[in-house]
């Protein structure tokens, strides 16, 4: 039904559904999104943390899952994705660049994200998601509003005109204490890099532990003035 939606009538859907579910739970939202989209709606998730798949396959058992092995990941975050396939009642669907990593150095040289990141996630990320969202007409993200200022703003559910689609954000509202909440009352799968020191996990090469008192993201791409890697901009 929503593949034959106008963008003007996406827009409106969107629109009254974030009215709608402005107060509602994350699981009511994801709820809404089966409803409403069917097979037509994924989640996207890089495996740092899982407590938004947890939530997805309660709501929704047996939606896509969609992961970006970008080729720089953390061994900790490729087994995080691996025993999330075989615990969770999803369908883990894995997604690489157009290049392997070797083949990236040979075109553009060695260590591209550290020279040019914003190039490196266009190759790495941005363009294997938009290939992997290209048959959904919406799709689901973790992003919190208390994360960083760029996603103080966030709504539930809005209209991505980049990608003509529906972008859903249940658990926009969550605060750290509530996600810390849910994963410790339903034992949620974490990834062992939180015991060791990170707070928000990227790229392997572009990560590393945030400092006591620092920004959860701030160990993202640090010494830089970047802070996003494009997926939602």
């Amino acid at each position: 039904m929503t593949s034959t939606l106008t963008e003007t009538e996406l827009r409106d859907l969107a629109d009254a559904a974030n009215e709608q579910l402005a107060d509602a739970s994350a699981a009511e939202i994801i709820a809404w999104a089966r409803e409403t989209f069917g097979a037509d709606l994924v989640v996207a998730s890089s495996m740092a943390d899982t407590h938004l798949v947890h939530v997805a396959q309660a709501a929704a058992p047996g939606i896509d899952v969609l992961f970006l092995d970008t080729g720089y990941h953390f061994a900790e975050t490729i087994g995080t994705r691996d025993a999330v396939a075989q615990a969770y009642k999803v369908n883990l669907l894995s997604i690489t660049p157009k290049q392997t990593v070797a083949e990236q150095d040979a075109e553009y040289g060695p260590k591209l994200h550290d020279r040019d990141p914003d190039r490196c996630c266009a190759l790495r990320k941005v363009e294997p998601l938009e290939r992997g969202l290209e048959p959904y007409g919406a799709w689901i993200n973790g992003m919190r509003r208390e994360e960083s200022p760029t996603r103080a703003d966030i709504r539930v559910v809005d209209y991505d005109a980049k990608r003509n689609m529906v972008k859903i954000s249940p658990i926009a509202a969550w605060t750290q204490q509530q996600v810390d909440s849910y994963i410790e009352e339903n034992s949620v799968l974490i990834n062992p890099l939180f015991f060791d020191g990170y707070t928000s996990i990227g790229c392997e090469p572009c990560t590393r532990r945030a400092l006591p008192g620092e920004d959860p993201r701030a160990g993202r791409w640090a010494g830089s003035a970047k802070t996003e890697c494009g997926l939602h901009t």
